[in-house]
């Protein structure tokens, strides 16, 4: 009911649902009632949808956040082999679509991959999405690599293992302090398109 007034608010421009919810209610049911104009964390099934068909839609903040970033560097994803490891739907799976709109030909792994490593070693982008502290270890990864960590655990360390990689990697997003941020700023980015929007 609090989602649906929301929607016809005409002062809110952005519905955000912290998550996880609590365990009586239904999070996918809860994320799925935000009207498609207001959905700017891209959680919906209908935004998710129309993101992977080309159509308009907000992104989710996260991997929205990081092709933002790769765009801001000038890494174009054309033709790269990119591998995505995690397969969550507010992530990995949007991430995975994204790249895929950037011509980037891409592979999901997750916790049932066989043989992860020679996954990720043929990689020349490697996004870290799986939720577990340095689970991807740098001697699994490339040469002139990109590396995009979109983890954070206590010790300020990520999915991946960084700090061997700085010298040898064409690009890589630190950990606190690469994903993070731009996931905020895609956050409010996109509440402020939806403002802009609905008072034009």
């Amino acid at each position: 009911r609090e989602i649906e007034q929301l929607n016809i608010n005409p002062d809110v421009h952005g519905i955000l649902l912290q998550h996880p919810v609590p365990s009586h209610i239904d999070e996918r049911a809860a994320f799925d009632m935000i009207a498609l104009d207001k959905d700017v964390d891209g959680v919906t099934c209908l935004g998710f949808g129309r993101m992977s068909m080309g159509e308009p839609a907000y992104g989710c903040a996260t991997p929205q956040g990081i092709m933002r970033l790769l765009e801001h560097y000038k890494l174009d994803l054309a033709g790269l082999h990119a591998v995505v490891v995690g397969r969550s739907p507010i992530l990995g799976k949007p991430m995975a679509m994204m790249m895929l709109q950037a011509n980037a030909t891409v592979t999901i792994c997750h916790s049932r991959t066989r043989d992860l490593v020679s996954h990720i070693r043929q990689a020349d982008l490697v996004v870290g999405a799986v939720g577990r502290p340095e689970f991807i270890r740098a001697d699994w990864i490339k040469d002139d690599a990109i590396v995009v960590d979109a983890g954070y655990h206590p010790g300020g360390v990520g999915d991946i293992e960084i700090a061997p990689l700085i010298e040898r990697v064409k690009a890589y997003t630190p950990v606190p302090g690469g994903v993070g941020p731009m996931t905020i700023n895609t956050l409010i980015m996109q509440t402020v398109e939806s403002g802009e929007s609905a008072l034009a």
